[in-house]
């Protein structure tokens, strides 16, 4: 028997015995009414425009912890407009009290299958096969298994142009590995799919690197109307094995936008911006970043836990706006950034579990995303999260 059909067969025992396990889960502790707060821990500022082996660093849109080097990786969204599309790795302390500097260790430009790297917009060839066009990237997660890394990018939809949204594999010198699937309603159409820029954000694993969860930042087009200050949306989670095949799809309730924009006219958003399992372990619990901002009033982003039991598959559903019936999956509120003593809220939109911390806290590792505009920052956020609390 092949090493790969081995494999195969490990993830379907895996993710077949997983649900059972949970099954049989303790009920959670009376002490959870008494739980610890969150806390923070620290903030670290990265100077604007920080030129590193070539780049400019800014627009870190996810973070993730290596197990492997102890470091960080850190996911670019830049579209090859300032330099090629690019990862950074990065290292810093952090303990209970503290959290370090960042500093940067290596950069590299993720590669197309022909081993050259992604053109800009303007240059996009769109008779390129899709996997060779422009990209718009997001999420970064390393794999638990190989140590590569898994990313996803939002895809392009204009009047002229559309190029599907992705969940790629790289080596760890951006070297081309394999696209993912998706579902086919995550594809650009032109009347349904994803909305522009509002694709394939949030990316985990979970299910001991059996199951690849991912979710889209805001509703497809079939699945209803952005979320409003008046009311929320319906975007979807899917959950699909680490080899491609895709199981399971939930309805994801977003919050409406917090405030109303000054002026009036002016278009605020929320949206989910990561995704990252509760644990290793547990497939059906995750955390949600839902990341605003409303034109006037600012930023809020708040994290979510949510899990996935008794909730509807809607893989086979065209559109939630006109499903009936479908229960979406269970969310509470775990935390608001705006409540700890921040320098700023700016624009996070990455997550990562960091060490684990003395007395039963883990931590938690936020990164904000400053587009590369001098009147934003790029924050590294560290929180304590007491093991009650989740």
């Amino acid at each position: 028997m092949s090493s790969s059909k081995r494999r195969r067969m490990l993830t379907a025992a895996l993710i077949g015995a997983l649900p059972l396990s949970l099954l049989a889960a303790p009920a959670a502790n009376a002490a959870e009414s008494h739980a610890r707060p969150i806390r923070l821990i620290g903030e670290q500022i990265v100077p604007n425009a920080l030129q590193f082996q070539g780049t400019t660093v800014g627009g870190l849109s996810s973070i993730d912890f290596d197990p492997r080097t102890g470091g960080y990786a850190f996911m670019c969204d830049d579209r090859s407009a300032i330099n090629p599309a690019r990862f950074y790795t990065a290292k810093f302390s952090l303990d209970a009290h503290h959290l370090g500097p960042v500093t940067f260790t290596g950069t590299k430009p993720l590669l197309r299958p022909d081993g050259t790297p992604y053109p800009p917009l303007a240059q996009n060839d769109p008779t390129a096969p899709q996997n060779e066009q422009t990209i718009d990237p997001e999420e970064l997660r390393v794999d638990p298994w190989t140590g590569d890394y898994l990313w996803s990018q939002e895809g392009e939809r204009t009047a002229t142009t559309l190029i599907d949204p992705s969940i790629r594999e790289a080596s760890r010198t951006g070297k081309y590995v394999r696209d993912l699937p998706i579902p086919a309603d995550e594809k650009m159409t032109p009347d349904a799919g994803p909305r522009q820029n509002l694709v394939l954000e949030g990316l985990t694993y979970a299910g001991l690197g059996s199951v690849v969860a991912s979710e889209v930042e805001s509703p497809l087009l079939q699945d209803g109307p952005l979320p409003t200050p008046e009311a929320g949306g319906l975007s979807r989670i899917t959950l699909q094995s680490r080899f491609g095949p895709v199981f399971a799809q939930y309805a994801y309730p977003q919050e409406p936008v917090f405030a109303q924009s000054v002026p009036p006219t002016a278009l605020g958003s929320n949206g989910v911006s990561s995704m990252l399992a509760v644990n290793s372990v547990d497939p059906t619990r995750y955390l949600m970043m839902e990341r605003a901002f409303v034109p006037g009033v600012g930023n809020k982003v708040r994290i979510y836990e949510i899990d996935t039991k008794g909730a509807t598959n809607v893989l086979n559903v065209k559109s939630l706006a006109d499903a009936k019936h479908v229960k979406p999956v269970k969310k509470k509120l775990l935390l608001d950034v705006a409540d700890f003593k921040l320098s700023t809220v700016d624009n996070i939109e990455g997550m990562t579990w960091g060490p684990t911390l003395p007395n039963g806290e883990r931590s938690l590792v936020l990164v904000s995303d400053n587009n590369f505009s001098a009147s934003q920052v790029t924050q590294v956020i560290a929180l304590a999260v007491p093991s009650e609390q989740l």
